[in-house]
């Protein structure tokens, strides 16, 4: 559909949907937006858009443009480094377009909820010393993650960058094992703060790959399950992430380094390291691979290892693909070690379906 038919269509739709009074100011935002509108923008956004700005009323409306207007900048500063027709540079657009809307909430990670998943053998022990009795654990159980992110500040060394502070927590329920009263199995934490700046790779003799786009991302993060000894599982890293993009793929490269805690006088001692050999499962980094495909699917890979003689790490594969909405379908499998805290040096296999509510691009 070309812009002039796009353009009737919208304030034809919308004419019906917005009293008379606002009708002009209505017509007139749905005109504005369009001119700016990406070629994917749907005909449903544009409308959310403008009756949003039409019910905030003036005063709040002035203040989104004010903020958007200060975000411009910025915008235009990381699109020196990220094309516009980027994958990355158009993730980072549609957040630069919502930050200032108070009543929007930025994705990180994946947003996703499993409501029938499969993991092979769940630990029912996953204390060798624990002192209560071993429960009797359903292979079958819900799986969902929440992972949300803030801009704390921008232009802290360059006009392109900004600090985020993010929170992701992912749960396991056995929602379907009524005979231990269904219980949330484990949930991790994971707060994390972190820098990000579009960077040139030229400085690196990479300049020949011809990358669409590369950020580097600098932060540290704690991650725990919140329990007592001795279910006890967390501990600090300090990151960094290299995230570039090449015909479609986005790939992302993430080494981290443990901050050590002391030692424990005793398995039950609540002080000192819950899990000292951590490392040696979980490994240290971690190397993502996300492609778009058409009809808006969705394909991504995550793969650990931790380099020694016993090749111990993981391998999760994702896939989504479209439902109604901006709701998908999702797919997820995963092998190896670490998918839980509680179950870090447990390899298991999982393989869950459900629906996925942000995905990574």
């Amino acid at each position: 559909m070309n812009l002039y038919r796009k353009t009737i269509f919208v304030l034809f739709l919308g004419a019906f949907q917005v009293e008379a009074a606002n009708l002009a100011q209505y017509n007139e935002c749905i005109l504005e937006q369009v001119e700016k509108a990406e070629p994917n923008t749907t005909i449903e956004t544009l409308q959310a858009w403008c009756k949003q700005f039409i019910a905030a009323g003036k005063e709040d409306l002035s203040d989104v443009e004010r903020r958007i207007d200060e975000l411009e900048s910025l915008d235009e500063s990381v699109a020196k480094s990220l094309s516009e027709d980027s994958l990355l540079g158009k993730r980072l657009r549609r957040e630069a377009w919502t930050a200032g809307n108070r009543n929007v909430i930025t994705p990180h990670k994946k947003n996703y909820l499993l409501p029938v998943s499969y993991v092979s053998h769940p630990n029912d022990e996953p204390q060798p010393n624990q002192t209560t009795e071993a429960v009797d654990l359903d292979n079958m159980e819900s799986k969902f993650q929440f992972s949300i992110k803030v801009p704390v500040f921008s232009k802290l060394f360059a006009e392109d960058d900004a600090l985020f502070f993010a929170f992701t927590s992912v749960s396991y329920w056995q929602v379907y094992n009524n005979d231990i009263s269904s219980p949330f199995r484990e949930t991790n934490y994971e707060p994390e703060i972190f820098w990000v700046k579009p960077v040139q790779l030229d400085w690196l003799g990479l300049d020949w790959l011809g990358l669409d786009a590369s950020l580097l991302v600098l932060g540290i993060n704690h991650q725990s399950n919140g329990q007592n000894v001795p279910f006890s599982r967390s501990w600090n890293r300090i990151y960094a992430d290299v995230i570039w993009e090449k015909n479609g793929w986005v790939f992302s490269f993430k080494p981290w380094w443990r901050i050590p805690e002391k030692s424990k006088q005793h398995s039950l001692d609540p002080e000192g390291d819950d899990n000292p050999d951590i490392g040696r499962y979980m490994g240290h980094f971690e190397l993502n691979g996300v492609y778009r495909l058409e009809g808006d699917r969705e394909f991504s890979w995550m793969l650990r290892n931790n380099l020694r003689k016993d090749n111990r790490g993981a391998l999760q594969i994702d896939y989504s693909f479209p439902l109604w909405g901006r709701m998908k379908g999702y797919v997820q499998y995963f092998q190896g070690y670490g998918e839980s805290l509680i179950d870090y040096n447990e390899s298991i296999q999982r393989v869950g379906i459900g629906v996925l509510l942000t995905e990574s691009l």
